[in-house]
């Protein structure tokens, strides 16, 4: 992942602006890029422009206005705006003197897995609440920490196969929601054998587990439809069944006598912290504090 700054960038000078852009890769092994902006503008205001990418912005504060196909958008906190690929606007701030918003730039394709024809966003600003901070997580996550005006604490960067599950998730959720697009059947023949198939494959390629398409292509599913397979039969994504069994997998190394820094590395962690995020989410505890009480246990 890599990202560069920009401080009061464009035609405003106000002290507050700041804009980060922040590339990253859907998925292990450097997948599809996904372009990221956290700014705050006090006065800047974008000159007509146009992106191939689809636009997905959330605000999280101040008021924006937009001008967008003839008409004007009034934005404010809470809101998502989804812009189409190749639409000429504009953005500068509204009536409450200042804007800030995270935005991503996805490829069509992105919108597109769990639907049957392409998603047509009618009414560009969306109240819907849910998937507003769902998106707003996601971005603050694959970015790397909050921005201006963001009250999120900073968290750790999703690991690979997590960046590629979550956020297309999300990405597909819009447009199903709101996209006005012919649906894709949610039921997926054999559940329970994909599942199988799934965790079969992850737990053979625990130190590096493929990538979420590179799961579905074998089983002939797009990704979506193997998310959906595998919640279905689950009750959870691949990459958080993945991160449980690499507890569950270094709860028996620490069981062992090793610490906690060397049974990361050896079930796949990225390193002690990341284990220690998810021994906590599984188990309750740290796995020092776990190791410690077995040890103590035993004596």
């Amino acid at each position: 992942m890599s990202a560069g700054t920009m401080h009061g960038s464009g035609g405003g000078g106000g002290g507050g602006e700041h804009a980060v852009w922040t590339r990253a890769s859907l998925g292990p092994g450097g997948g599809p890029p996904l372009d990221l902006l956290t700014a705050r503008f006090d006065r800047h205001r974008y000159a007509p422009h146009y992106h191939e990418e689809f636009t997905v912005g959330v605000c999280v504060g101040g008021s924006e206005v937009i001008d967008y196909r003839g008409g004007r958008l009034d934005v404010g906190p809470g809101s998502i705006v989804v812009l189409a690929p190749g639409e000429v606007h504009t953005g500068g701030p509204g009536r409450q003197g200042g804007y800030a918003y995270r935005a991503m730039y996805p490829a069509p394709h992105l919108l597109a897995d769990g639907t049957l024809t392409a998603p047509n966003f009618r009414d560009p600003v969306l109240n819907d609440p849910e998937l507003a901070a769902a998106l707003r997580r996601a971005h603050t996550e694959l970015s790397g920490g909050p921005g201006p005006l963001d009250s999120l604490n900073p968290l750790n960067p999703l690991d690979p196969l997590e960046t590629e599950s979550r956020l297309p998730w999300l990405l597909t959720a819009l447009a199903r929601r709101h996209g006005g697009a012919r649906l894709l059947c949610d039921t997926v023949p054999g559940a329970d054998r994909i599942a199988r198939a799934v965790r079969d494959r992850l737990a053979d390629e625990l130190l590096a587990p493929p990538s979420l398409a590179e799961l579905a292509a074998p089983l002939g599913l797009s990704r979506y439809q193997l998310l959906r397979a595998f919640r279905t039969s689950t009750g959870m994504p691949p990459y958080a069944w993945l991160a449980q069994h690499r507890v569950t997998r270094a709860r028996g190394l620490l069981d062992a006598g090793l610490r906690p820094a060397e049974a990361a590395s050896l079930v796949g962690f990225a390193d002690q912290a990341h284990l220690t995020r998810w021994f906590r989410r599984v188990l309750g505890v740290t796995p020092a504090a776990y190791r410690n009480s077995v040890q103590d246990g035993g004596r």
